[in-house]
């Protein structure tokens, strides 16, 4: 349209004219937006359904060890080796939690991503767990709450 063929006043102009509505690509729109929101929540449900377990674990687990804190060295020591092959059934399964020696050690060590329990004073709940001298279970204690407190961060 060019300034020659422009009508001379608004009274001629012509209202605006939506597209004939046949309804055929309505629906499918409609369909896509509620398919994706569902995804979306759905996704977000498993999150944080995933997200509660793992911090359920890590209260429990933080709990247990502060409940074994006023027992005797030895009966600590005894509870704090329970409670890590109780932690390994339930972060990796039975398979896991059946390790004995330097493979468990191992097993400890890649749970909780550390040296802990091959290298340094974790060794004394996978192999030291019997003998008469006992390591510190106060150091032992705050390191296993270190680590504790990571589960599932």
């Amino acid at each position: 349209m060019t300034p020659a063929d422009a009508p001379a006043g608004l009274a001629q102009l012509r209202s605006l004219h939506l597209p004939p509505v046949d309804g055929s690509g309505q629906g499918e729109v409609v369909l896509a937006i509620a398919l994706g929101f569902t995804a979306a929540l759905l996704v977000g449900l498993f999150r944080f359904l995933r997200d509660r377990r793992r911090n359920s674990v890590r209260r429990a687990a933080l709990a247990e060890l502060a409940a074994a804190r006023p027992l005797p060295p030895e009966a600590r020591l005894v509870a704090q080796a329970r409670l890590l092959r109780r932690l390994a059934r339930t972060l990796r399964g039975d398979a896991a939690a059946s390790g004995q020696g330097a493979d468990w050690a191992r097993t400890l060590d890649g749970l909780f991503a550390t040296t802990f329990f091959t290298t340094g004073a974790g060794r004394g709940l996978v192999e030291n767990l019997y003998r008469r001298e006992t390591p510190d279970p106060a150091a032992i204690d705050a390191e296993l709450g270190r680590l504790f407190a990571r589960i599932g961060a």
